[in-house]
């Protein structure tokens, strides 16, 4: 079945941008989701704020891909560090996906090579 992901808006609390989402699943059904992405992503990894709603989508996108007769997706989403090491990844070439050693440490990165360059999670 296809199904149609809208962008509706965003709001901006003091930790993070949360994108709201319409998915059309069939004609007349519609669910409401809400994607969270930490503020502090933008700072101190190459994600800009510009990634933030296909990143968005994405991750709402593969919690859609999950859900199985009689099960739904969560309503609410959170973007983690896998999501951005992946996203980061997939959109973004080798050489603007470095930052410091010191911005991995703020934002809590375990991931990475020596060298600063986000590297995928195992079994990616």
């Amino acid at each position: 079945m296809k199904i149609l992901i809208q962008l509706e808006g965003f709001t901006v609390s003091a930790a993070f941008r949360t994108y709201t989402f319409r998915v059309i699943d069939a004609p007349g059904e519609t669910r409401q989701f809400r994607v969270q992405v930490p503020l502090e992503s933008f700072r101190v990894t190459p994600l800009k704020v510009q990634d933030g709603p296909l990143i968005s989508c994405e991750r709402l996108q593969q919690e859609l891909d999950r859900e199985k007769q009689g099960s739904h997706a969560a309503t609410h989403l959170d973007v983690g560090e896998s999501d951005i090491l992946v996203y980061l990844e997939r959109h973004y070439p080798p050489k603007a996906r470095e930052w410091t050693q010191e911005a991995r440490a703020s934002f809590g990165l375990t991931r990475g090579l020596a060298s600063g360059k986000v590297a995928l999670p195992e079994g990616s």
